[in-house]
């Protein structure tokens, strides 16, 4: 099975940064805003986020990172 190159997921993006809302359109519905605010409520989160008027949102870098820190064969 083909293993899946996640940095080549921001090539694709248009931002910097990806809104806490739009997680789960970034990784095609595999992880989702929701899991990500439990894991910031914890602590454990994608570092670097902050807020952009109402919306959190993460650097794409740090969000990526996060997701390969995740990641088991």
């Amino acid at each position: 099975m083909e293993r899946i190159e996640l940095r080549n997921m921001a090539k694709r993006w248009p931002s910097e940064i990806v809104a806490r809302g739009e997680v789960k359109a970034f990784t095609g519905g595999a992880v989702s805003g929701k899991t990500v605010a439990n894991f910031d409520s914890q602590g454990a989160g994608p570092e670097g986020r902050f807020r952009l008027g109402r919306q959190t949102v993460y650097p794409l870098k740090s969000l990526i990172e996060w997701l390969e820190r995740r990641c088991s064969n």
